[in-house]
């Protein structure tokens, strides 16, 4: 059984100074220096909206590419406000290399829309197209895959500072304002791939009731085709879930994200583009 494309797909060549995301249900392909990102997003149900967020930005100078997937418990209204202070807070940081700030402000405030009443895990990736380095936070959140080109193997890419004695870190937002919120660095070669993506797929369980998780994900890229592009990668993904679950639509939001690194030069930004970046810096111009 195919998997159901939720839009008809697109194509964007991010420039700097911008935004892309929302609650909406998105296949897209993204473009940014350094970066191949295919994006899918369902909402439960073929809602028009969901309960997971998603946005992708990248700064004014086209150095700082910076990912963030969000499943927030329930649906309704408190999700899109959640969405609108994400997407205002990624807004802010757009240019900022480091991310700890602004996810330590994403449980602060989604502490107060929800207090404490709902939580939402969360990945914030920040890739820096002058180290091929990124940088993954996660706040509860399944696990990223991580495909190393050289070496031809797939892992789960959960390695963290360590914590000090008796913190609470790594939390999902809106459960303890103090939480500490740890990154992880990766160095990237060419070919080298990141997986993230909601617990429906995680969570995908077979007529038995058996669950993929974590692990079962992992066994899962084994089986695939790691040379092809992210889109096909991408689609490979949910063919193989859906089969595990017997091809039984699945019982929450769907987002998946695949990240392939090309290691491509910077592109130099017209004279256009650059006009259009001190209009948003300024405030002249919305973003």
């Amino acid at each position: 059984m195919p998997i159901i494309d939720p839009v008809p797909e697109d194509h964007l060549e991010m420039h700097c100074m911008e935004i892309w995301g929302g609650v909406e249900p998105a296949l897209q392909s993204i473009a940014t220096p350094g970066l191949d990102i295919w994006l899918y997003c369902q909402p439960f149900e073929g809602d028009l909206e969901g309960g997971d967020v998603h946005y992708v930005s990248l700064c004014g100078g086209g150095l700082i590419t910076r990912i963030v997937v969000a499943d927030v418990s329930g649906h309704g209204g408190s999700v899109a406000e959640f969405s609108r202070s994400l997407r205002s807070m990624v807004r802010k940081a757009i240019n900022h290399k480091n991310q700890d700030r602004l996810v330590s402000e994403l449980n602060l405030r989604f502490s107060e829309l929800a207090q404490l009443r709902r939580f939402a895990t969360a990945l914030v990736a920040t890739y820096l197209a002058t180290t091929d380095r990124i940088a993954i936070c996660n706040a509860g959140h399944p696990s990223p895959l991580l495909y190393r080109a050289h070496d031809r193997a797939w892992s789960l890419a959960r390695e963290f500072e360590s914590a000090g004695s008796g913190e609470f870190t790594d939390l999902p937002l809106g459960l303890d304002e103090q939480t500490r919120y740890r990154s992880a660095d990766y160095d990237l070669e060419p070919g080298d791939k990141l997986i993230f993506y909601t617990d429906a797929l995680s969570e995908a369980a077979d007529p038995s009731g058996r669950m993929l998780g974590e692990q079962g994900l992992l066994e899962l890229m084994g089986t695939l085709d790691v040379a092809a592009d992210p889109a096909q990668l991408g689609k490979a993904i949910l063919e193989a879930v859906v089969r595990h679950r017997n091809h039984k639509a699945p019982d929450d939001d769907v987002t998946l994200v695949v990240l392939n690194h090309n290691a491509k030069p910077q592109r130099r930004p017209g004279l256009a583009e650059k006009l259009d970046v001190y209009a948003k810096f300024f405030g002249i111009k919305d973003f």
